[in-house]
């Protein structure tokens, strides 16, 4: 693992919670900081783990899960740089209720609850970003849920492919995409099983909508594919 290093204020003043404060405010926040280097599936926290804490991914993937009491795993959700994960459960004083693992190499920032406490009782603004905050995830979440229940699996994957394209692509306009992780993980993200997950790429190949090279998939035309769910 490379052992770059960074600086935490820079950092910390791009993440959107922490943009609008002041710098003496993101140094005592730093100052305070942990850097924490993990290797892949390295487990940061485990379901029932005290939240003390919460971490922001500034390189590699990290994905949130549970296990069934059948032993399968649910993953919740994917993480990448600049994403912050743990802030809800830190906030309620209660334990994890997922599993936080590493998917490759990473660099994290850990911030201790107390930190965070002692600056929004300092600057009120700082409350209203965390509401913001944790509301966009709530909506996102719900939106993810109304994907899973609502959408065929063709549609969540087509969704998937499709997250980070242009809201109005031109006729035409190609699109690579490499898959951040295994089929399997991405599979139990969407609620599908890693069978279900290659059949639809299999059959999106065949129709011509996409090109599948490992985890490097081609969509030549964008517009079409979003016209085919």
């Amino acid at each position: 693992m490379l052992h770059a290093p960074i600086k935490v204020q820079s950092f910390l003043a791009n993440v959107p919670l922490f943009k609008e404060l002041a710098s003496d405010e993101l140094d005592r926040i730093a100052s305070n900081t942990l850097e924490v280097r993990a290797a892949r599936t390295e487990v940061l926290f485990r379901r029932g783990d005290p939240a003390l804490g919460f971490h922001i991914v500034v390189f590699g993937q990290v994905k949130l899960a549970f296990t069934s009491p059948r032993g399968d795993e649910k993953v919740v959700d994917l993480l990448g740089p600049g994403q912050s994960f743990g802030e809800a459960v830190m906030f309620m004083e209660r334990p994890h209720v997922v599993t936080a693992q590493t998917l490759s190499d990473a660099l994290l920032l850990y911030i201790a609850r107390e930190i965070v406490f002692e600056e929004l009782e300092r600057d009120p603004r700082f409350v209203r970003r965390i509401i913001a905050g944790l509301s966009s995830r709530l909506h996102r979440l719900m939106s993810d849920l109304e994907s899973d229940s609502l959408h065929s699996g063709t549609q969540r994957v087509i969704g998937y492919l499709l997250r980070d394209s242009d809201e109005n692509p031109a006729p035409g306009s190609a699109l690579e995409v490499t898959l951040p992780t295994t089929k399997g993980v991405i599979a139990s993200r969407l609620s599908l099983t890693q069978e279900h997950f290659s059949r639809i790429l299999h059959d999106l190949a065949a129709r011509g909508l996409i090109e599948v090279h490992g985890r490097a998939i081609t969509i030549p035309d964008v517009v079409r594919l979003r016209a085919s769910d």
